[in-house]
């Protein structure tokens, strides 16, 4: 009976660490190209975003509304996105650059080989609770120029650093 107890203590915590603390995920697609690469295994730390908020420039794992996994229906698709706009900001593109309340912002994770299409979107006032969030690789990217901004609950942790392949191991900034 003790064992069985201990064990399903054991079940219990490693649960909870797996939903409230760090989990892991592996980038599909070429979206977040050049940072991290199709195939790449990371670790995701939860924590923060349950006592915090995300900030701008962080590499986040999150949830698009109605996106569902093609074979578990009932499960959200989660995507690898960076923070971009956050709430109350009004985000815009012109020619390929993002202002922030009427301010370019300085972005130097981008690979301009990623970035060739110039492309303007309309200005969009955040939300109090809405993040804006892109792909590094803006030509080849599903992100919030396309499927809207995404709410505070649909992001689920921040990528802290790639795990496999090791030629890949790094943190992620």
């Amino acid at each position: 009976m003790r064992e069985l107890l201990e064990l399903l203590c054991c079940l219990a915590l490693a649960l909870l660490l797996r939903l409230y603390v760090v989990s892991f995920m592996r980038v599909r697609g070429s979206s977040m190209r050049s940072t991290l690469h199709n195939g790449d295994f990371g670790l995701v730390w939860r924590l923060p975003y349950l006592l915090g908020k995300p900030r701008r420039g962080d590499v986040v794992i999150c949830h698009y509304p109605g996106r569902r996994m093609r074979r578990i229906k009932w499960l959200p698709q989660a995507f690898v996105k960076r923070v971009i706009g956050l709430p109350g900001e009004t985000v815009e593109i012109i020619e390929g650059v993002v202002h922030i309340d009427g301010a370019p912002l300085q972005e130097p994770y981008l690979d301009p080989d990623c970035c060739r299409y110039a492309r303007s979107s309309p200005a969009r006032i955040l939300d109090k609770d809405e993040y804006f969030v892109l792909g590094d690789n803006r030509d080849h990217s599903n992100d919030s120029r396309y499927v809207g901004p995404i709410r505070r609950r649909a992001v689920r942790g921040r990528v802290v650093c790639i795990l496999w392949p090791l030629r890949h191991g790094r943190r992620v900034r």
